[in-house]
């Protein structure tokens, strides 16, 4: 039997519940979360794809959520995503008319998942992008990504980011226009044309 040195935390070997999935689907996901855009809204566009593993499967557990700024680049601070009754607890859902710029989308079975949002505007120098973070199993800390929207090729050549990004590996963060306003974005967790992650400190 092989003795563990638990005395170190960094010494003691990840098990199953180290991992930030699948048990997140229980209490994480909420009614409505994939409709961020105010009904009617003009500037509203559908991003989807499919969440897959690293051997090329979707994941049907998986949860991903948006935080994006609105048409003019501003940082939305409206209330309201996961609004509740505050006499009976229950939850009311959105208002269909404020912007709060987050979703959470909890994949399908086929590891499909979709968000109508309104276009997000510029910030700064950075070309328009939406903030994505994924929670998947197996993984240890959930990931974060970012969804360019194609279009403006001067923005896009231009943004801090993506000019870090190699030339290659680029295409991973920029959505596919599907026509009609509709975009389509998938994440690879791993293996060929794996998704380029983001970490923050």
């Amino acid at each position: 039997m092989t003795k563990i040195d638990t005395s170190r935390p960094e010494s003691v070997p990840p098990t199953p519940s180290h991992t930030v999935g699948p048990f997140y689907g229980y209490a994480l996901p909420f009614r409505g979360g994939e409709d961020i855009a105010p009904l009617g809204h003009p500037d509203t566009v559908t991003v989807h794809g499919y969440v897959y593993d690293g051997a090329g499967r979707p994941l049907p557990d998986a949860l991903v959520e948006l935080w994006g700024p609105d048409p003019q680049g501003n940082v939305p601070t409206a209330d309201g995503s996961m609004r509740r009754d505050p006499a009976s607890g229950g939850f009311l859902g959105r208002n269909g008319v404020e912007f709060t710029g987050f979703g959470r989308i909890q994949t399908d079975a086929n590891g499909h998942w979709y968000a109508r949002t309104l276009r997000p505007g510029p910030r700064g120098r950075s070309a328009p992008y939406i903030s994505v973070c994924v929670f998947a199993r197996g993984l240890l800390v959930h990931l974060f990504t970012r969804i360019y929207l194609p279009g403006d090729r001067a923005a896009l050549a231009a943004d801090p980011l993506l000019s870090r990004v190699p030339g290659e590996r680029r295409a991973t963060l920029i959505a596919q226009d599907e026509g009609d306003a509709t975009y389509r974005f998938d994440i690879r967790l791993q293996g060929e044309g794996e998704t380029v992650f983001l970490e923050y400190q």
